[in-house]
């Protein structure tokens, strides 16, 4: 069914009609400006208007607080002691323990404590809580790539940024470093520079451990291996300083400058004695320093580096002691040679026993191989070379760097491996018995040059200092830390072979010298003269021009006439 509403309603309820018609328009009310609201306002020529659909938004930076970590010791001393009883008196204490034996409630006590006890104990003789399982299996053979990641970097904290010149590890567990600033450029050292070097914590980079305040900026800084509280640094100004952490931060006692060096301390060891108290250090100013830190005042000993003993010293960048031969030692040198001397020889003249003619530049790393003590390292040009110590050449060398090499030190875990430090701010890994002809592995640590590269006792981590003040330290896998299967027998039938090697061509070249010098009899007594020396002349500037226009037509670009001979 469909509903409909109709709606009526009358015509006159509409009202009236409207009609429209055109008319001319007419002026209805007139309101002329008025010049004095002008100053009401403020003219904008041009005027824009923007109009954003998006609505605002705001951007905000949240940074969680950072907590600085501080080193709190705690002495703990027995206690308990009644008011009436003086815990320093051993007398007093032994009357009180005994006259507190004789009481019936300690007898009790104990028999309560024993009974508790000796339950304890019959189950720790039951079941071993501290038993290591597996312990005698074998490692399995890692098979993981070698790579190596930053764990933490120690910046100098100081305004003015000076270069991480050398860095020592803790001896017992490597947990603390110890790293000596300064600035080694001449004459560039800024204002207002701090002296200050540093302990860090290994575990925290944000603040130094300790400080170390010396006289001049240290160059070189080493631990004691006996003592791990004693540090000896050698000066930018030859003074050499050593602390006792438990002292302060300011050297116990610093040497004297008449007797000190006279250029930058750069190297120093310790040496193998009783008293754990000496240490030898050398200098760019060609001496040899022995000390006691006992007597400080001047030098036990003393070596200039003369090896052609005529009066021209060269100066020593670098040294190296192995404990196991605590007469022997050697030096690098400023020319790129190596010394290798004896500190028992009867003269001066006869402590330098070999110079080995190793490198284009001055010798920034020496180092022997902790397993095999006749071989060693070295760098000091592009290059790092082994040598052995019966041979005056380098039995092995790494290939040409298109950077220059600034440190090297050997695994402490591995006898095949090695590290070098270079001024790109890189390290190369080299594994000789994995490959000889490029680095197993290269780590970009940061982009300034490094100075100085050490390894820890445990070979699982790397210390690598920079121009920029950086320190790094590196975690490198388990496969460059963990000595491999026949790994050490390898390498020594390696380093024998390239021995002979080497014998075998200093033998044919010897040889080869004795039979030229056999051709021209007394050759070296037999001056040319008068006649016999023109025709040489002649002869030797013939073979010369030859030589230049050899493969040239007279008149081509790069011919060389010979000049005319002078009218006699």
């Amino acid at each position: 069914m469909e509903i409909v509403y109709v709606y009526q309603r009358k015509r006159r309820e509409f009202g009236k009609q409207t009609n429209f018609r055109d008319r001319l328009c007419e002026t209805g009310i007139s309101i002329p400006p008025d010049p004095g609201y002008i100053k009401n306002y403020v003219e904008r020529n041009p005027c824009f208007a923007e109009v954003q659909s998006v609505p605002e938004k705001s951007e905000h930076e949240v940074n969680t607080e950072s907590f600085v970590l501080c080193s709190r010791g705690i002495l703990h001393i027995q206690g308990g002691w009644p008011k009436d009883v003086d815990s320093t008196d051993v007398e007093h204490t032994i009357r009180y323990k005994k006259k507190i034996e004789k009481d019936e409630e300690y007898m009790k006590s104990v028999q309560i404590m024993g009974n508790t006890m000796e339950h304890c104990i019959k189950q720790n003789n039951a079941i071993d809580i501290y038993e290591e399982y597996f312990i005698d299996t074998p490692d399995a053979a890692t098979v993981d790539p070698p790579n190596a990641k930053s764990l933490n970097v120690y910046r100098d904290p100081n305004k003015i940024k000076r270069a991480a010149t050398y860095v020592s590890w803790y001896p017992d567990d490597g947990h603390k470093i110890a790293v000596a600033y300064s600035q080694l450029e001449f004459q560039k050292t800024p204002a207002n520079m701090s002296f200050d070097s540093y302990i860090w914590d290994v575990e925290n980079p944000n603040v130094p451990d300790q400080t170390l305040t010396p006289s001049s900026p240290l160059v070189c800084i080493k631990y004691n291996p006996k003592d791990p509280h004693i540090l000896v640094g050698g000066s930018y100004n030859g003074l050499l300083s050593y602390w006792d952490t438990r002292k302060g931060a300011y050297p116990v006692d610093t040497s004297t400058i008449e007797k000190s060096h006279r250029d930058p301390v750069y190297n120093l060891s310790w040496v193998q004695s009783k008293s754990g108290c000496e240490f030898f250090s050398v200098s760019t100013d060609g001496q040899v320093h022995w000390w006691d830190i006992r007597k400080f005042a001047e030098p036990t000993e003393s070596l200039l580096l003369d090896p052609e003993k005529n009066g021209n010293v060269v100066g020593g960048t670098v040294l190296d002691f192995e404990t196991t031969m605590p007469t022997k030692f050697m030096v690098g040198a400023e020319n790129g040679s190596i010394f290798m001397c004896n500190k028992k020889a009867k003269n001066p003249g006869e402590k330098i026993t070999h110079v080995y003619p190793g490198h284009h530049g001055p010798v920034y790393a020496l180092q022997r191989n902790p397993f095999f003590t006749k071989n060693f390292l070295s760098v000091g040009d592009w290059k790092a070379s082994i040598w052995v110590e019966d041979i005056k050449s380098p039995i092995m060398s790494t290939k040409y760097s298109m950077s220059y090499l600034t440190d090297a030190c050997w695994s402490t875990t591995r006898p095949s491996l090695f590290y070098t430090a270079k001024m790109d701010g890189t390290i190369d890994v080299w594994d000789y018995v994995f490959k000889q002809n490029e680095p197993t592995l290269t780590v970009q640590v940061c982009q300034a040059p490094l100075h100085s590269i050490k390894v820890q006792d445990h070979g699982k981590l790397i210390a690598a200092t920079a121009r920029d003040g950086t320190t790094t330290i590196l975690e490198v896998s388990d496969g460059l830390s963990k000595i491999q299967n026949n790994e050490k027998s390898i390498f020594s039938q390696m380093l024998e072979r390239e021995a002979k090697r080497e014998k075998t061509l200093e033998a044919a070249a010897r040889e080869k010298r004795i039979k030229a010098a056999q051709k021209r009899p007394n050759s070296s007594n037999l001056k040319p003269t008068g006649t016999l020396l023109d025709e040489l002349i002649k002869t030797a500037d013939d073979e010369f021009f030859q030589t230049i226009n050899d493969g040239l037509c007279e008149g081509d670009d790069g011919w060389l006439a010979r000049p005319a001979e002078p009218a006699a």
